[in-house]
């Protein structure tokens, strides 16, 4: 079968726990590319805190804020801004249960605070850069966010809306950790407009993942695949799983597609 186009997550997929990639990951990527094989990166991380890696892996298209904002080769094709009556209903939550939150636009990651422990963690875990305290002023351009500090009995509390659910982060030192998902606005719709957008089918689509933010993806495309360090819940959404992050997953997954050598 013809392939057209691969989604690759970051954190988990791409990127090891301490924040390097295998060799084998950037190889794999280049020799798509000279297949004419289009590489995305899709992940929950803001666009603008991700430019350094795509550089080097010599990758311009993206579906970041899981799935709320697209770039084809510079072009923007998705731009979803949560609902401000639900930004806010968020931030009263949050305050009310002394969780906090990181709320991203498209230039900066807004904190409700910097003052605890697990908000330095998450700033240190995920390299983040851009990051300012939050204000009222940004409430209609948020993509997405994501609730630090929160136990998992408190997550129906945020899912206000039959739209809204949140989803564990699935990162190695990262606990109690979820983002925000929209149902009509995931990793999964976002490919679908994507692929509509390039003429391309579904089953011509490859994808990795690793988090339950994962799974709309590798149930959109063709072929799904799982990484072995995904979590466990995640592998009845894909319909192949590789080897970990740490044995180069992606490298594998596609060796075993007949993609690379």
């Amino acid at each position: 079968m013809p392939y057209n186009v691969l989604f690759l997550d970051i954190d988990g997929t791409i990127l090891k726990p301490d924040h390097t990639y295998s060799p084998s990951t950037k190889d794999a990527i280049a020799q798509l590319k000279e297949k004419g094989i289009e590489v995305f990166l899709a992940t929950g991380r803001p666009i603008h805190e991700i430019a350094e890696l795509a550089e080097e892996l010599g990758v311009n298209s993206f579906i970041g804020y899981n799935g709320a904002h697209a770039i084809y080769q510079n072009e923007s094709i998705i731009n979803e801004p949560l609902d401000t009556n639900t930004v806010t209903e968020f931030l009263k939550v949050a305050e009310s249960n002394r969780n906090e939150l990181v709320l991203y636009t498209n230039e900066k990651n807004y904190f409700t605070t910097f003052e605890t422990p697990e908000v330095q963690q998450f700033i240190e875990k995920f390299q983040m850069k851009e990051n300012e305290a939050f204000s009222l002023d940004i409430v209609d351009h948020v993509l997405g966010g994501t609730v630090i500090n929160m136990q998992p009995a408190e997550v129906p509390l945020y899912e206000i809306e039959a739209d809204i659910h949140l989803s564990q982060v699935n990162i190695e030192g990262v606990k109690h950790c979820y983002d925000i998902i929209r149902k009509a606005v995931n990793k999964g719709e976002a490919i679908k407009q994507v692929l509509k957008r390039l003429n391309i089918p579904a089953e011509n689509a490859i994808a990795f993942g690793d988090g339950m933010n994962d799974k709309e993806m590798l149930q959109v495309a063709g072929v799904g695949f799982a990484m072995g360090n995904a979590s466990p819940e995640l592998f009845k959404y894909a319909n192949r799983r590789t080897t970990s992050v740490e044995e180069s997953g992606i490298f594998n997954g596609l060796k075993e597609l007949g993609l690379v050598k």
